[in-house]
């Protein structure tokens, strides 16, 4: 795509953003002579049932755009597919969206507000009407243009009239932005972005999203837990919107507002009530606002602080079969003759959506659960992969189920003694005023000229100097794969991942470093198990300051979680280089799966799938049905794994590993830390990146 200068009438004038769907490309009508935002997807060479449904994705976010024409909704002009590519081209927004401004955070006034929600029911309720459900409203999907305006965009996942687009096993949506019925796999309609815009308004009105955390854990306070009220959390929100806000993210779809027009008149209405009067007492007393957290979110336990690291439980005598790991349970399909087979791309960037936000957003808090890593079942019968009996699984964590302790009482406000009123003054004659003194000289200052001296304006700051401490206080850290970049807003961004033993003093040390530069911090916590992984990637992973040379890993779809029974479907880019790759799955107890490349394995009927030397830019298919190929589906215990992918000009580990599965990832990790030294002391150029993957619960 970097030699793409054309796509038929459209020049492409610059890149606009990208990520691992596709690329946004700044373009020019050549015809109309107007500017517009290009979308591209790459081509397969040799579709398959997944590829095509992403593609078909790609066509129904244009189908369901394109037949959408609204102020409030992001315009779709033309779609075109070549050999190689399908794009959308759509209208240019010359503006920010929603998530920059937060991530930011700037604060938005009460007219802002009304005006953006306005903006977004609007559009919202032209779409529902047209019978187009968006699910996936959140600050990256709504962009504004010149007059703050609000215009949503990004189709990709939309839900067209009675049509039923989610794959079973697959959770389609942000999370932190979901609806329970979304969770839970059931059915949406439009009430569905009436809780996600709900989200929004809670988060313009406080800054902070309702529910924070993992996947898993934001799954349980969507279904089981009331956010806090927005005005316990921000003095500036009137108490009359609490009502407002909580109704549209109402667990039950039929307790939310109807539609997004009555939720828009519902905020219009709280705005334009007069405030409360307040009583005489009221008026000269202090209020004590209470703690964060409302019923019936738990309070913790004043008496046992959680530890920094908690070690993983001792795993039981392994089996040779049957053994359930870490959320992935290892399965064999057998479909008749055939060998292992993956597909290569022709080179390609990888993608991102219109609005250059991300859809896929996973949070890697609070890990709970113990597992160990998969290991292949029996042989599987040639119809469909065999599911792993539930009376092996390793004992999962406490789940959403378990007992929480009560909330701690709410302390009474204290009101503060209102002051004594002062005595009433008597009148008295108003007496003759003296002539006025003559007035004293004003003071000189050292040179003549005004006498008030100017106040300097303060210091710019420093943003490479700012970024380059904190990079230096990141490199002192163990356990991180992270790294500050300057942004054109004038702040400094540090994205990637921490162990969750030293994630919130690494934070509060690089706040203070930042001093008045505004830090967007956008590092995802990780259970302190992986540091080891982390370390031995962190000298080529450029999400620690290594040089990006392209390499990019994703689950198939782009999904953001996977529910039990959903199959797991690496896809890995190969690097600008091409090369050999390593990818492996590791648990959250230590144990590892080698994904690719694979040994054979006459006990479980595993053909070999030896290294071979990839195209630059190629894709690599992981998990994908054929004969003596593994697959790998999510089961018990649910909780946060990892996938790391190495790429390397030339070959890593010269000798295969003796199986798939190992029972320690110690050893592994010691040999390939090794390795990836040896190949950058030779001059060959390595680079590594990593994937966190989330596991949940069967969808109701």
């Amino acid at each position: 795509m970097e030699t793409v200068q054309a796509l038929g009438k459209y020049e492409l004038r610059g890149t606009l953003g990208r990520g691992a769907m596709g690329t946004v490309y700044d373009g020019w009508d050549t015809v109309i002579q107007r500017r517009v935002a290009i979308k591209t997807v790459p081509l397969p060479e040799h579709p398959d049932p997944e590829t095509e449904e992403e593609i078909a994705r790609f066509r129904r976010e244009a189908q369901a755009a394109g037949r959408l024409t609204h102020p409030n909704i992001v315009a779709i002009y033309d779609y075109g597919e070549t050999a190689d590519i399908a794009y959308i081209v759509m209208e240019y927004v010359d503006g920010p969206t929603l998530k920059s401004l937060l991530d930011k955070r700037e604060r938005f006034t009460l007219p802002d507000i009304r005006r953006v929600m306005d903006g977004l029911l609007a559009g919202l309720q032209f779409s529902h009407d047209r019978g187009v459900v968006h699910r996936d409203i959140k600050p990256a999907n709504v962009m504004l243009n010149g007059e703050r305006q609000a215009k949503i965009a990004d189709f990709g996942i939309a839900r067209i009239e009675s049509s039923n687009m989610t794959q079973a096993g697959t959770v389609l949506g942000t999370p932190a932005y979901m609806s329970p019925e979304q969770f839970r796999g059931d059915p949406v309609d439009p009430r569905t972005d009436i809780y996600s815009s709900g989200v929004l308004l809670y988060q313009l009105l406080t800054g902070d999203r309702p529910f924070e955390g993992s996947v898993t854990s934001i799954m349980h306070k969507v279904l089981n837990v009331a956010p806090p009220a927005p005005s316990e959390l921000s003095t500036l929100v009137p108490a009359v919107l609490d009502a407002v806000v909580l109704r549209a993210m109402a667990k039950r779809p039929e307790e939310r507002f109807a539609s997004a027009a009555a939720f828009a008149g519902a905020i219009g209405a709280a705005l334009d009530a007069p405030p409360p009067q307040k009583g005489p007492d009221e008026a000269e007393a202090t209020m004590v606002s209470p703690s964060r957290g409302g019923t019936p979110r738990a309070a913790p336990a004043p008496a046992a602080p959680a530890p920094a690291a908690v070690a993983p439980a001792p795993t039981p005598a392994r089996k040779p079969i049957g053994a359930i790991v870490g959320g992935l349970v290892l399965l064999l399909l057998l479909a008749g003759g055939g060998t292992w087979w993956f597909v290569l791309r022709p080179p390609a960037q990888t993608p991102v959506t219109a609005t250059a936000g991300g859809a896929a957003a996973t949070g890697g808090a609070g890990t709970t659960g113990g597992g160990s890593a998969p290991t292949a079942l029996p042989k599987a019968p040639a119809s469909s992969p065999t599911r792993a009996p539930s009376g092996t699984a390793a004992p999962g964590p406490a789940g959403p189920s378990a007992a929480t302790p009560p909330p701690a009482a709410p302390q009474s406000p204290v009101a503060a003694r209102a002051p004594a009123p002062a005595p009433t003054p008597t009148p008295t004659p108003t007496p003759t005023p003296a002539p006025a003194p003559a007035p004293a000289p004003a003071p000189t200052t050292a040179s003549s000229g005004v006498g008030t001296p100017a106040v300097p304006a303060p210091a710019t700051p420093n943003l490479a100097a700012t970024a380059r401490s904190l990079a230096a206080a990141i490199g002192g850290t163990s356990c991180v794969l992270a790294h500050p970049t300057v942004g054109p807003d004038g702040g400094v961004t540090v994205d990637g991942f921490a162990g969750s033993n030293v994630a919130a003093g690494l934070h509060t040390q690089l706040v203070d470093r930042a001093g008045a530069v505004p830090l967007d911090w956008q590092v995802q916590t990780l259970h302190p198990v992986f540091c080891s992984a982390l370390a031995v990637l962190r000298p080529v992973a450029p999400l620690a300051g290594a040089p990006d040379l392209g390499l990019r890993l994703r689950l198939a779809g782009g999904i953001a979680a996977l529910h039990d029974g959903a199959r797991i479907l690496p896809r890995v880019i190969a690097p600008h280089f091409g090369g050999y790759l390593r990818v492996d799955y590791l648990g959250h107890d230590g144990s590892l799966v080698h994904l690719y490349p694979t040994v054979a394995d006459p006990s479980q009927h595993f053909v070999a799938v030896p290294s071979r030397r990839l195209a630059p830019g190629s894709l690599l298919r992981l998990g994908d049905n054929g004969a003596g190929r593994p697959l790998w589906e999510v089961g018990p215990p649910y909780g946060t794994d990892m996938i790391i992918a190495v790429a390397s000009s030339q070959p890593l580990l010269r000798t295969d590993d003796p199986a798939n599965v190992q029972d320690s990832a110690a050893a592994y990790l010691r040999r390939l830390a090794a390795a990836i030294a040896a190949a950058r002391a030779r001059g060959e150029q390595v680079t590594a990146t990593v994937l966190p993957v989330d596991t949940l619960p069967p969808a109701h």
